[in-house]
């Protein structure tokens, strides 16, 4: 008596609903029974099932009402795996990295930089953008000719050089007990941090 009733019920609401949406009830259900027809008393959920409730998610409100062999919380995993699936694969299939650039203009950066040695960088970039090429400053700098000579030295090896020749120099006043001001200068020599 209890399953006549119920029978009725759903008769009498299916028959309010829209066509679409029995439809796709109808197919959400004919596919979950299809996947226990194949694969017995355990469904096995292949990619093409995973693929179908994921747009029955996304397009259909009353999907979770139909679903039976796995949780709804289940399916919206799905869906944020393809998401991240989808975008990671996106974003790999170009190389890392800025394109690279034509050997013309290669060799244009190569003989500006020759021809101007007083010219910096920027000042490089600034004329290929006259021309109407867009270039960013590091690449102008990678393209730089390598110098011939040895390269200068460092700050630390000049200061280890000349660091016997270095001295601080400080003038100052100091009031005294009696008021008298003295002047004080001194001398500091930096390889042995003494007073001369």
């Amino acid at each position: 008596m209890v399953r006549l009733i119920q029978f009725m019920l759903t008769f009498v609401t299916t028959s309010v609903r829209s066509r679409l949406s029995l439809q796709a009830e109808n197919a959400a259900l004919r596919n979950q029974l299809f996947m226990y027809r194949r694969s017995g008393q355990r469904p096995q959920i292949r990619p093409v099932d995973r693929l179908l409730w994921c747009f029955m998610a996304r397009f259909w409100a009353g999907w979770r009402a139909t679903l039976y062999f796995v949780q709804p919380r289940a399916v919206t995993t799905w869906q944020k795996k393809r998401f991240r699936d989808y975008w990671r694969k996106l974003s790999q299939s170009v190389k890392p990295g800025r394109p690279r650039i034509s050997r013309e203009l290669r060799k244009l950066i190569r003989r500006m930089w020759g021809a101007n040695p007083t010219w910096g960088s920027p000042k490089i970039v600034a004329e290929l953008a006259m021309l109407g090429i867009d270039v960013a400053k590091s690449t102008v700098e990678k393209y730089r000719p390598k110098r011939a000579g040895p390269p200068s030295p460092t700050w630390r090896t000049f200061l280890d050089q000349h660091v016997r020749d270095l001295v601080s120099i400080d003038f100052f006043i100091v009031p005294s007990a009696t008021f008298r001001v003295l002047f004080v200068f001194i001398v500091l020599a930096h390889d042995r941090r003494r007073i001369i």
